[in-house]
């Protein structure tokens, strides 16, 4: 990691934001942490102004334990790594709510997240938590792979398993599929009454059916019928996204996200054979941006 040298004046915040929370960490120009917050979902596609505001507040929350105060933002370098940056519309309402640090990177949560990883070095990452998405960059060139929205995309995602699993919950309901205790369970967290399910999907939003999946996980492990499939069906998505990312020239993988440990036993050997941790978090990478900002600004 490098930092700002000479810089006694000078504030590094790297900021992760996923589609569930975002992971914040403010560090002083020589590398020392000066504290970290945690805050909502940071998915800029749905609400860019409601995620500055939250990182905002995540940033005072750090600056008010270390005694140190609000204006000290006019000192900060800011790198942010959020879901949605993909996006062109996202990424300018985004930056036009005028946050008063003294620069700011923005990229997407996998470049925040490859950049912690590898350094700078050629790799690739998977981030499968509330969405998915894959980033490979060998020799300075990008491959992204998925990651292109909730109602489009996101395969393997907690958000993919968990809404499926409602799904085929209603599908035993209704006589379609076998009934099984994972789809008891779900049924009975809404009184076995459909309309309580349609009510709640209709305003739904990624993170609600992502906190279903570590319960498909758990029936998977006491191998209920339904979770098994649920499960082994996200890991062949998930497994089709790592083939891609190496097969663009990665040497190696990193897994990343809520959704990653659990599904990794279940993917199949040529990929977990390429699998490496993580040399550091993707909140570390984001401080590297904000690190190229500083020698930008």
């Amino acid at each position: 990691m490098m930092f700002v040298s000479g810089a006694a004046d000078t504030f590094l915040l790297g900021v992760d934001g996923g589609g569930t929370q975002c992971r914040l960490r403010l560090r002083s120009g020589d590398g020392t942490l000066v504290g970290e917050a945690s805050g909502g979902p940071s998915n800029i596609r749905f609400d860019p102004e409601t995620v500055a505001r939250s990182i905002l507040a995540g940033c005072y929350a750090i600056l008010d334990r270390a005694g140190l105060p609000r204006e000290t933002t006019s000192l900060i370098h800011a790198g942010f790594g959020l879901a949605g940056a993909a996006q062109t519309s996202a990424r300018e309402q985004f930056l036009a709510s005028r946050m008063p640090f003294r620069s700011i990177s923005l990229d997407t949560d996998a470049y925040a997240a490859w950049l912690g990883a590898f350094g700078g070095e050629n790799g690739a990452i998977l981030i499968v938590g509330t969405g998915s998405c894959g980033l490979s960059i060998v020799n300075g060139e990008r491959t992204y792979v998925g990651g292109w929205g909730a109602e489009i995309s996101d395969e393997g995602s907690g958000l993919a398993i968990g809404r499926e699993a409602i799904r085929r919950a209603l599908w035993a309901y209704d006589g379609r599929a076998a009934m099984t205790a994972l789809a008891e369970t779900l049924l009975d967290g809404f009184g076995r009454n459909p309309e309580m399910i349609i009510d709640w999907a209709r305003s739904a939003r990624p993170a609600d059916f992502a906190r279903l999946a570590p319960l498909v996980f758990d029936y998977a492990s006491q191998r209920d019928a339904l979770a098994v499939s649920l499960v082994e069906a996200a890991a062949r998505d998930v497994a089709r996204i790592a083939e891609r990312l190496l097969g663009a020239g990665a040497p190696r993988l990193c897994l990343m996200g809520g959704v990653a440990g659990a599904l990794q036993p279940w993917l199949p050997p040529y990929v977990t054979d390429r699998v490496v941790p993580a040399a550091a978090d993707a909140t570390e990478g984001a401080i590297l941006m904000a690190c190229q900002a500083a020698a930008n600004a």
